[in-house]
């Protein structure tokens, strides 16, 4: 009777995820998280974080740390990208993690839920080197989910990752051929940068007007409010690290 393989090969692609984001966060990244206690211990609310990094690393990185440290789930939204790559698809499968849902989480919001997710898109990632942690416009979408819910925002800062994987060009052939928004000229493995993830104090959603105009309105001033905080909060922990490697 053949033996099954029982060698690192035949692990299960969920745990060789959990291992591998562990081994990163905790090692080769040495992440530090700050302002956990900003999160609330009951009810629903919106993380909203700054994207960067050629291959959009950070996602995955911050849903590791906030589910080891966290005593709530945290629903991710992220791209349908990752369903293409099979180890990343049965992570985020496992962990409900939120894909090509126009709503941007809201029906989890609704239920009392976190979620998490990247107001820039794939402009965030998509950014040069040169560009670095100068956050691209935030789509007003997360903001619209937390004034229907009433879900306050918490901004997040995400240092590390623009150093981790920089994007110094991109290949529009590949980019065509995979079916890509853009595919990076970056380092085949990521660079060993020191990380810090900052959760700042939970921006209220304003009151739900009755009109669609007030709404709009609303929306704007919450999404331009969460933006600039994130953006200050990012710069402020740049100049926390001695060097981008230390």
């Amino acid at each position: 009777m053949t033996q099954r393989n029982s060698g690192p090969l035949a692990q299960d692609p969920t745990d060789l995820a959990e291992s591998l984001l562990g081994w990163l966060a905790d090692d080769y990244f040495r992440v530090e998280v700050a302002g956990l206690e900003n999160l609330p211990a009951a009810g629903p609310a919106l993380l909203a974080a700054n994207h960067s990094g050629a291959w959009g690393l950070d996602g995955f990185v911050l849903h590791k740390v906030l589910q080891r440290q966290v005593r709530r789930p945290v629903r991710v939204y992220a791209s349908e990208l990752i369903l293409r790559l099979p180890v990343l698809a049965a992570y985020a499968r496992h962990h409900g993690m939120i894909t090509d849902d126009p709503t941007l989480g809201r029906d989890q919001l609704a239920a009392g839920e976190l979620v998490a997710l990247f107001p820039e898109g794939f402009s965030g990632v998509g950014k040069r080197f040169s560009q670095r942690y100068r956050l691209r416009p935030f789509g007003p979408g997360f903001a619209s989910a937390a004034v229907l819910t009433g879900a306050p925002v918490v901004p997040v800062s995400i240092v590390g990752a623009e150093e981790a994987y920089p994007k110094l060009g991109e290949i529009g052939a590949l980019a065509r051929r995979f079916d890509l928004p853009f595919f990076p000229v970056t380092t085949p493995l990521p660079l060993p940068s020191k990380w810090l993830i900052s959760i700042g104090e939970p921006i209220p959603a304003p009151a739900r007007a009755d009109s669609f105009a007030a709404r709009s309105a609303a929306t704007r001033r919450l999404c331009d409010e969460v933006w600039f905080t994130v953006q200050g909060m990012v710069d402020r922990d740049r100049g926390r690290r001695t060097t981008p490697f230390w």
